[in-house]
């Protein structure tokens, strides 16, 4: 019997399922590596020992920060830095990308105060009319940094004092992930849903909800993983402003086979204010990018498949699949009979038909109390 799948056309919702008698792997786990096998591949770096800068001690942690007018949260940010209580080697590796405000004063400030604590600052930076972008400004920060490990830090957020010290101890322990943690948000009821998804996720949705969810697993203002991995990955994309160059980079990150591991305690308040870089990247462009990355990770291993929703997410999805993959739909499914009236799915002038199923059977089976 051909093997067929059922995909939800809305990513956001996707649960691919194995819809013939002949039992296959989970597209989980043909695809993407286990939560497991993470560190099976890799035995646990063995922690540099501590020694005092002065000895020429190999710098443990670099915490990689790109600045572009921060003058309003940088202080608060640096603070934080200053308030870490790892008991490693320490570097803050800052790049300015052409600020125009007094974040360049700030700095310099904040370069006196923490290098009297031992910690190493490198500042690079210029001064060109307009900006090169945060991935740019990544990139830079981290080739002119020296650590081991790399800690991401963005100017409008301020870690928690314990962040380094455990962020590091679980990176040792998975050296081929990226490790991120849970957040506060700032201000608290800014974005409740999406705080609650970016705390609770299990281990394994860290890996299947990577096809559903509009932005990496765990966000980028998290991250932490090693030196010598990001280099295996890859550079940022380098295209700037509406570019989801952390998104791009996730991907590529699972590609290689990289793991994902969340530190369940709140080690980070996360801003969130408009003049965020975030809100310059359109919807339609992360959409595009999740489409391709579903298509190349799944659904070119599948000969067929149903779409999960018959209104306008699941027609979204498919007229933006390939041709290829637009053959392999075999029908829309929705537990609303309005809208599989017509019967039919008609796109565009061809004249294959999609049929469309009401699964109200399959879901009161599944859930016995609905009605």
């Amino acid at each position: 019997m051909r093997n067929s799948y059922r995909a939800v056309a809305a990513l956001d919702t996707l649960r691919p399922e194995v819809c013939s008698a002949d039992r296959v792997p989970n597209v989980t786990d043909q695809l993407l590596p286990s939560p497991s096998s993470f560190s099976a591949s890799a035995q646990p770096a063995t922690p540099i020992s501590v020694q005092s800068r002065e000895n020429g001690s190999q710098i443990q942690v670099s915490i990689i920060l790109p600045v572009h007018n921060a003058e309003c949260w940088l202080d608060d940010c640096l603070q934080s830095v200053w308030e870490q209580d790892f008991e490693g080697t320490l570097e803050l590796s800052i790049f300015n990308d052409a600020s125009k405000d007094k974040s360049m004063n700030i700095i310099n400030k904040w370069k006196i105060r923490l290098e009297t604590l031992g910690i190493r600052v490198i500042i690079g930076g210029h001064d060109s009319p307009f900006p090169r972008g945060v991935g740019f400004s990544k990139n830079q920060a981290i080739a002119q940094s020296s650590g081991s490990y790399l800690c991401f830090l963005d100017s409008d957020d301020v870690m928690m004092p314990q962040r380094v010290r455990l962020q590091y101890k679980a990176a040792i322990q998975h050296p081929n992930s990226i490790i991120g943690c849970q957040v506060k948000r700032e201000p608290p009821n800014s974005t409740e849903r999406y705080t609650r998804w970016i705390n609770n996720l299990t281990s394994k949705q860290l890996i299947t909800q990577v096809f559903t969810s509009y932005g990496p697993t765990v966000i980028m203002p998290t991250w932490f993983c090693s030196q010598k991995w990001f280099s295996q990955v890859g550079k940022f994309d380098e295209s700037g402003k509406g570019m989801p160059e952390d998104l791009l980079f996730f991907y590529h990150h699972l590609r290689k086979g990289g793991g994902v591991f969340l530190v369940e305690q709140c080690l980070l308040l996360y801003r969130y204010h408009p003049y965020a870089a975030t809100h310059s990247v359109l919807e339609s462009t992360i959409w595009q990018h999740r489409v391709q990355f579903l298509e190349e990770r799944a659904l070119q291993h599948w000969t067929s498949f149903t779409i999960w929703n018959a209104g306008k997410q699941g027609r979204k999805l498919y007229r933006s699949l390939s041709s290829i993959n637009q053959k392999k739909v075999v029908a829309f499914c929705d537990v609303d009979e309005n809208k599989i009236k017509k019967g039919f799915y008609s796109y565009e002038d061809s004249k294959v038909q999609i049929y469309i199923h009401v699964v109200r059977e399959l879901i009161q089976e599944q859930m016995p109390g609905m009605e």
